[in-house]
């Protein structure tokens, strides 16, 4: 796939210049602008509704895929005669957990880009604003976003073809209703592949565009935490802060109402999942069960998808109290150290000691345990006070105590994302299953 064009003809859409009432000061996006690549990606996908004749097209390809051929594939094609082999016996649980979250995922699609447009709801509209490294990384991560819906689908879809189409050659269905039962066989199992196609990639997508909207936040933070290595007042870091905390608040508003969709359409599904298949007497294989399986792992990965992005912004937005709170201390113990002379520096100390023993105070000793965990934003390197000296104590304290009691992330209806909320969410999951367990076949 071509990677995405961020200019129009001799004019860049994303620069350093003042011309955001020619460029920036609109919300709907046009069809050569910088998003023209996605917006094709969309419109081969099907669900874009940039105009009457795409908008008609894409509804018409929900009802179809998500509505009409699953339910023809489940009551059409129970074969309750059939074998252990190929018989469906939870293709009720497949078919409805794949077209409920695929719903929701569309639905929610179509009204974002349909309310705020693709260049305002993915936040292009505000990277003029932004560094030139923010606004070079988010673009590649935009085209890298569109190979990642690939990597989720390509093997699903791989591995349902392959069971579908066993199932099919193997004698599954015998219902000739186009006249011949071979070209029956075929058209009902390109329908079936193109409908598991059709809802998986719009639900990736929507996960995939979260996280990439996830990812210019951490940019943004990783941008902001160099403020603290540069000499800058209280009131530009604040500013800078708050600017951060409305996007999280912005994302987290249009976001809510999906994630915890997803996270109770998953949940039952595992749930139901887990009941009819932990039932007396029922047997499970790959055959009978295979089916369930893919379904489960898909809708599973969906969901770790949004968590893992939620989490992942919230610990860079939370990290920001810790880099406040160092730099108050490297800047306190500094200005200490400045007023009587004869007392070497923070900066003078840490580097003799990096010369003496290089294993406990080198910066970069440890880079190779935490791999990319560790930036500007959270490590334990040692800030420098070259610049501290125009910063007052007492601002920097009103700064820290501002970071310490208004802790930025994505929430969903008041409750942060955060690593703590991912524990207790798996405790209670956790619980319900071990207590439906002991319901089934008798764990206690």
């Amino acid at each position: 796939m071509a990677d995405i064009d961020i200019s129009v003809g001799n004019e860049p859409l994303i620069s350093n210049e003042n011309n955001t009432n020619k460029v920036f000061n609109r919300c709907v996006s046009y069809q050569q602008d910088e998003l023209q690549s996605f917006r094709k990606y969309l419109r081969w996908m099907c669900v874009d509704q940039s105009c009457l004749w795409t908008a008609i097209l894409s509804w018409t390809m929900f009802v179809v895929f998500t509505l009409v051929v699953p339910a023809i594939s489940h009551f059409l094609l129970a074969c309750a005669d059939c074998d252990s082999y190929h018989s469906r016996p939870y293709d009720s649980v497949v078919q409805l957990s794949l077209s409920s979250v695929a719903a929701v995922s569309f639905l929610c699609l179509t009204r974002f880009v349909s309310k705020y447009g693709l260049r305002r709801f993915l936040f292009f509209d505000k990277l003029w604003d932004e560094s030139e490294t923010v606004r070079r990384n988010y673009t590649n991560q935009l085209n890298t976003s569109l190979h990642i819906v690939s990597y989720f689908v390509i093997p699903c879809f791989l591995a349902m073809s392959a069971y579908k189409i066993w199932w099919y050659a193997s004698g599954g269905s015998q219902i000739p209703f186009l006249g011949n039962v071979i070209l029956s066989d075929t058209v009902a199992c390109v329908m079936e592949l193109c409908s598991w196609l059709y809802r998986t990639s719009v639900i990736f997508l929507v996960c995939v565009l979260f996280r990439l909207i996830c990812h210019l936040q951490i940019l943004r933070l990783q941008d902001f935490a160099k403020l603290f290595q540069i000499d800058s007042d209280v009131g530009s870091i604040l500013s800078e802060h708050l600017r951060i905390r409305r996007h999280l608040r912005i994302i987290s508003h249009r976001y809510r109402s999906f994630i915890l969709c997803l996270l109770v359409l998953v949940t039952g599904s595992q749930f139901s999942s887990l009941l009819i298949t932990t039932k007396a007497y029922t047997e499970v294989n790959i055959y009978r069960a295979g089916e369930l399986a893919l379904c489960s792992m898909t809708l599973v990965t969906a969901l770790l998808i949004l968590l893992r992005s939620a989490s992942k912004i919230t610990h860079k937005a939370q990290a920001v109290t810790c880099l406040a709170a160092k730099w108050h201390v490297c800047a306190t113990l500094e200005s200490f150290e400045i007023a009587d002379a004869e007392t070497p520096t923070l900066v003078a100390r840490n580097s003799h000691n990096n010369k003496g023993n290089d294993v406990i105070t080198s910066p970069g000793s440890d880079s190779e345990d935490y791999g990319d965990e560790e930036d500007d934003l959270d490590n334990n390197n040692i800030i420098p006070a070259y610049a501290f000296s125009t910063m007052s104590f007492q601002k920097r304290q009103a700064l820290v105590s501002y970071f310490e009691n208004n802790r930025a992330g994505i929430t969903v209806y008041g409750f942060t994302l955060d690593r703590g909320t991912l524990h207790t969410i798996f405790g209670l999951e956790l619980s319900l299953v071990l207590w439906l367990l002991g319901k089934t076949i008798g764990i206690s």
